[in-house]
């Protein structure tokens, strides 16, 4: 019991001191990419370098901040880590017999994407809820932000907001427009399926959607 009791303990001390340090370091890669050379190892793939450019929020466009809030968690500012409004409703549609839908939000994908891995079960979810709470505890929004453009997923072992938006349009991120910015921001919930490079009837309408809710959120 003493031994689980202290080992407890310091996965709590080094989680929290990795958070700590994660405010101020740029994060050299996430469990996510780590997860990405798994699979590849796993499906027998030739090796395949991740593409991703640390910057911080200076070099970034201030179109990429609002559209990732347009698109993935309109209530940024007014949360802290967890949206209960948004997961009331997305279980009242499941109960009315609506499509189990997510309600995480950008803290909580933080959380997943740079520490846990893809694995759904209660303990990696208890895991969520410890490194979200952390994150909005000890980090400011800002930096938040700055982290999930740096590690989200914007295509095959393409990362960050930098390598994308010099993948798809030969500019840097800072260089953004807001129909680019946006066009990124609709890819996020299935980057793999939903191609930038190639954009569906659906991803343009999902674009579209993004940029009119940038224009409401800005007003």
């Amino acid at each position: 019991m003493r031994v689980m009791t202290y080992s407890v303990l310091t996965l709590l001390i080094i989680s929290i001191l990795l958070v700590i340090a994660l405010r101020f370091l740029p994060a050299p890669t996430s469990a996510f990419m780590m997860h990405t050379h798994i699979d590849d190892l796993v499906e027998g793939k030739a090796f395949q370098p991740i593409k991703q450019d640390w910057v911080d929020s200076r070099g970034i466009s201030k179109y990429a901040y609002s559209a990732v809030i347009a698109s993935e968690d309109q209530r940024f500012y007014q949360h802290h880590g967890f949206d209960i409004d948004a997961i009331y409703k997305a279980y009242q549609q499941y109960q009315h017999g609506g499509k189990l839908r997510g309600a995480s939000t950008i803290s909580q994908q933080v959380a997943k994407n740079l520490f846990l891995s893809p694995a759904r079960n209660f303990g990696r979810k208890a895991l969520e809820i410890w490194f979200t709470f952390l994150i909005e505890s000890l980090w400011t929004k800002a930096r938040i932000l700055e982290m999930y453009l740096n590690i989200a997923e914007f295509g095959d072992h393409l990362f960050g907001i930098e390598a994308a938006s010099q993948h798809y349009f030969g500019i840097s991120a800072k260089r953004l427009s807001a129909s680019q910015a946006a066009l990124l921001a609709a890819t996020l919930p299935n980057p793999i399926r939903l191609k930038a490079a190639h954009p569906s009837a659906y991803l343009l309408q999902r674009q579209r959607w993004i940029l009119r809710q940038m224009h409401n959120l800005a007003n």
